[in-house]
């Protein structure tokens, strides 16, 4: 897929103001920390779109952002550990959980983990209630140029194991490096994808 523009729509707490839901929507979400807003700007060539901190809980928003101007891509906080007060974290949580169960044109979300770490349970967690909910989504594990490529093989290999405990059929997944560009092609094959078979389902409705 060739990126030929990206821009920030809008930021907001409430389902009911995102933008029209009359494309195809991805959503990314992580731990706090996990590399999200440079992935995003990795995948879409525009460094400083999404906002980056070297501190945990920059993302307090529902962030859209229109994608050649045929799908939204979403940045969505953060979960698990953050600077942020108690009540804080329950209102994203609660904002979180709305978006991803009322939004009617979420296509996928993109659950990005660090691929330095061995399964966590905040992760695991998450993914848990996302096949619960029915809603799709596929695993990007991120910061891959920060280890050697035989550690992340191994942990990558754990955090499927581990997954295979409780899941039938396994979600799709990518190794990603927002430094070396490393995934980025194949990301953005997967959303082409989606979204063809979206383009395809709309016409046949």
């Amino acid at each position: 897929m060739l990126i030929r523009d990206a821009r920030f729509l809008t930021s907001n707490t409430r389902v009911e103001l995102c933008p029209a839901p009359i494309l195809p929507e991805y959503a990314f979400i992580g731990r706090s920390n996990v590399g999200k807003s440079s992935l995003i700007n990795m995948l879409v060539s525009r460094q400083g779109l999404a906002k980056t901190s070297a501190s945990p809980g920059k993302t307090q928003l529902i962030n859209h952002f229109l994608i050649n101007e045929n799908w939204y891509l979403v940045d969505l906080p953060g979960y698990g550990y953050a600077k942020v007060s108690k009540v804080a974290r329950a209102e994203w949580g609660r904002m979180i959980n709305y978006y991803l169960r009322k939004r009617e044109n979420l296509a996928c979300v993109c659950v990005l983990i660090d691929s330095r770490h061995p399964p966590q349970a905040v992760d695991l967690d998450f993914m848990e209630k996302l096949g619960v909910e029915g809603i799709p989504f596929v695993i990007i594990f991120t910061k891959a140029d920060k280890q050697s490529a035989a550690q992340t093989r191994e942990l990558i290999s754990s955090y499927l194991r581990k997954l295979s405990e409780s899941w039938d059929e396994l979600p799709r997944h990518f190794l990603t490096s927002s430094e070396t560009g490393q995934g980025r092609e194949e990301v953005l094959a997967f959303i082409d994808d989606v979204n063809r078979q979206w383009a395809q389902a709309d016409a046949n409705a």
